[in-house]
């Protein structure tokens, strides 16, 4: 017997065409559930991740360091050489060109005359702080002379006289000025630290107290000290800190080469100072 829907009779062949009804039936009714199956398990596509740019804060320029001002007093105060009336000068014009100054008072003596004598440069000291910001502003102040244990000397003409580191410290007490830098270029200037350093103050010498400085040619510009310290480092030097760190190699350099006894350069407080000072060029 030939097996198949044509084959079959009436009643068999009704019964499988209403199951192949229904079967087709069953398909139509799941196929949107098929499809939503289907797209479940299909990777979804993901959209490249958008990265929203980093904000970065502007960067914060450091402002810029306020120049004081500062005032330069500059003397040379033994007047039988004129070494120390060419360094008070030069010593003077170097400070003005590298931190400013406003004013520059330089005065010397000679063998003949005496503009710079105890009496001058305490009116000096006197004067120029009336022009000053005395809670603000710098006063320089630089002595080039002999030396000895008890001060400086002090020539003018046939006078002499020493100034003592008591007199000079009093000196300074009654300008007023909080911020001061004293740069002294003689022998055994070392003993004026004591008296003058603090963290107001800076104080820089050419010896210690127990040393001599060399230098003191009648036809020379400049001292030891006076050469490496003014005419060398501190025209390339941020600093005076630097600026006496160079000066003092040099002038080991020089002192042995020479044969002569270091006079070990000294420096002295300022912790308040140096940072208000601001080289220009």
């Amino acid at each position: 017997m030939r097996i198949g829907v044509l084959g079959m009779g009436s009643g068999l062949r009704r019964n499988v065409l209403r199951a192949g009804a229904i079967l087709i039936a069953s398909l139509v009714a799941f196929a949107p559930m098929l499809a939503v199956a289907r797209a479940q398990v299909t990777p979804a596509e993901v959209a490249p991740a958008q990265v929203a740019p980093a904000q970065v804060a502007p960067a914060q320029t450091a402002p810029a360091q306020v120049l004081r001002k500062v005032s330069v007093v500059s003397f040379g105060l033994f007047g039988g050489q004129d070494v120390f009336r060419s360094e008070a000068t030069g010593a003077a014009a170097v400070v003005a060109s590298r931190f400013g100054g406003d004013p520059v008072v330089v005065r010397f003596n000679t063998r003949k005359s005496g503009d710079a004598t105890i009496d001058t440069l305490a009116a000096t000291l006197d004067a120029v702080p009336k022009r000053m910001d005395t809670g603000a502003d710098i006063l320089f102040l630089i002595l080039t002379s002999h030396g000895s244990p008890e001060g400086l000397a002090v020539t003018a003409g046939r006078r002499s006289s020493t100034l003592t580191p008591g007199r000079l410290a009093g000196m300074l007490d009654r300008t007023g000025v909080r911020h001061k830098v004293v740069i002294i270029s003689a022998c055994y200037s070392g003993v004026f630290i004591p008296r003058l350093a603090s963290a107001d103050t800076l104080v820089i010498t050419a010896a210690d107290r127990t040393h001599s400085s060399f230098g003191c040619e009648d036809k020379a510009k400049w001292t030891y000290f006076g050469d490496a310290f003014f005419n060398s480092a501190l025209r390339q030097s941020q600093t005076l800190r630097e600026a006496f760190s160079l000066a003092r190699s040099l002038v080991l350099t020089w002192e042995l080469r020479n044969g002569f006894e270091p006079s070990h350069p000294q420096i002295a407080g300022g912790e308040n100072v140096e940072p208000l000072l601001v080289a220009r060029h």
